[in-house]
């Protein structure tokens, strides 16, 4: 069986002067960098597996015995001349792939290009994590039992028929989600410094620093988006989260600017209008037009998000989203500031694409100027590089601990140490803030003060804390 595909360019001879691959857990990216556009057809081929790439009048001048192939889905490649003038490149795999490829026109840092990722059919990173939504429908379950028991029993056939739900429904006790995007990758570098440092390079070490914290943390749980040296798009960063059911998303980035002066940290979530700066718009065009590199383009599509269908339980709005965004984003600045001057002394908005989930709270760090000598060599050691991913971290913590989401373990303990007070109240399908605070003789900013709430959106299933007249 022969699967073939045809992609037109300008027919022109062309030279290969380089190979590059990343292989990534669920496609590999294999880039020849050529002289001059050319003409490709690319097919598959089976029994045994192989991938076979044409260019027409093109030469080989690259090595391609100085491929890396582990990790990938090639165990070899075989390369020859085809009809006098063209070049074929067979790839021998491991596995059934689904070619995907496209040219690419010069640009800052490289020429022209001819970019062939080999998809992998049904692979997933997914290890059958716990779906939040379901988690809070077993959780919400055991509280409408034990409210349907406490008006129709005595308070001891309600303990026992609480304790009884439990053995039978027990808490989930579910480890709260981080999803960590180490920024740019593969053959997009990101910024380059004075002295040479690649931004892809100091986000992946401290990203991999925050990974170790956080799955150090009890009832905490890392994701990493790229744990290698490969290319991830935009659009694909936020759909790996969300099928990782992520409770928050954090985008690790190195800023740059045509002057060495600029230094400091920032802190940046999704701005659903403007930008709150120039600077913000700059930067949001700069990082969103990182796709470009890969050839991705196309609007933000929602379509594997079937769930949404029963998230009126959790309320997930964007508005609901950016509030806890800004929330965390005002910690993660605070923990910043004493490990590292800050750029800006708030939490910057912008449009940027990365953050465009509208159900997972997400912001984009950028950790300091690697435009900046002294920044550069300082995001290049790796004590400052655990200081950074300390701050984020920390800044992480203090928000879940304030605000724990329903059925998390964290949640548990904190019901477990304050029991029934009668200082606390969980939210119920219909209620709204300022019948919550009517109901408990409190005024609506107290309610909102002590809860360090900003809006007036609240989900099914949240505890406040209620103030003391």
């Amino acid at each position: 069986m022969m699967v073939l595909v045809s992609l037109a360019t300008f027919a022109k001879a062309s030279e290969v002067d380089n190979m590059r691959l990343w292989a990534a857990p669920d496609h590999a990216r294999l880039v020849f960098d050529l002289s001059a556009p050319a003409q490709a057809d690319v097919f598959t081929l089976d029994n045994p597996d192989r991938l076979v790439i044409d260019l027409e009048d093109s030469r080989l001048q690259a090595n391609p015995d100085h491929l890396n192939l582990e990790g990938s889905a090639i165990s070899a490649v075989r390369t020859g001349v085809r009809n006098g003038t063209g070049l074929r490149v067979v790839l021998d795999l491991k596995r059934h792939v689904e070619p995907r490829y496209f040219t690419l026109a010069p640009n800052d840092q490289y020429g022209h290009r001819l970019v062939v990722d080999l998809e992998y059919p049904g692979e997933s990173a997914v290890e059958d994590p716990i779906d939040p939504i379901e988690a809070m429908i077993r959780e919400q379950e055991i509280v409408a039992a034990r409210a349907q028991a406490a008006g129709q029993a005595s308070e001891e056939e309600t303990n026992a028929a609480a304790r009884a739900l439990q053995q039978a429904q027990p808490h989930p006790k579910r480890d709260i989600i981080v999803a960590i995007d180490a920024g740019h990758g593969g053959e997009d570098p990101g910024a380059i410094g004075p002295s040479g440092t690649r931004e892809k390079d100091v986000v992946l070490d401290i990203s991999r620093q925050l990974q170790r914290l956080v799955n150090d943390t009890e009832g905490f749980r890392a994701v990493m988006i790229r744990d290698g040296d490969y290319y991830v798009g935009l659009r694909q960063r936020t759909r790996i989260a969300r099928e990782q059911k992520a409770d928050f998303f954090v985008s690790i980035h190195a800023d740059a600017f045509n002057s060495p002066r600029p230094q400091g940290s920032s802190v940046y979530a999704l701005s659903q209008s403007g930008a709150t700066s120039e600077a913000a718009q700059w930067l949001a065009n700069s990082e969103n037009r990182a796709d470009l590199i890969g050839g991705v383009d196309g609007s933000l599509s929602l379509r594997d998000k079937d769930e949404v269908l029963r998230g009126v339980l959790m309320d997930l709005t964007m508005t609901a989203t950016l509030n806890d965004s800004l929330a965390i984003g005002g910690q993660v600045l605070d923990q910043l500031g004493r490990a590292n001057r800050l750029h800006k002394s708030r939490v910057e908005q912008a449009g940027f694409v990365v953050l465009k989930s509208p159900d997972i709270p997400s912001l984009l760090i950028e950790t300091g100027f690697i435009s900046n000598p002294d920044e550069e060599r300082r995001l290049n050691d790796p004590v400052h590089q655990r200081q950074l991913a300390q701050a984020v971290h920390s800044g992480i913590m203090v928000h879940f601990e304030r605000n724990p989401p329903p059925a998390s373990l964290l949640a548990w303990e904190r019901d477990q140490e304050r029991g029934s007070s009668r200082d606390e109240y969980r939210i119920q399908p219909g209620d709204t803030l300022s019948e919550i605070a009517s109901r408990h003789q409190v005024t609506l900013s107290q309610l909102k003060q002590a809860n360090e709430i900003n809006g007036d959106v609240i989900r099914v299933g949240q505890v406040l804390r209620i103030p003391r007249s």
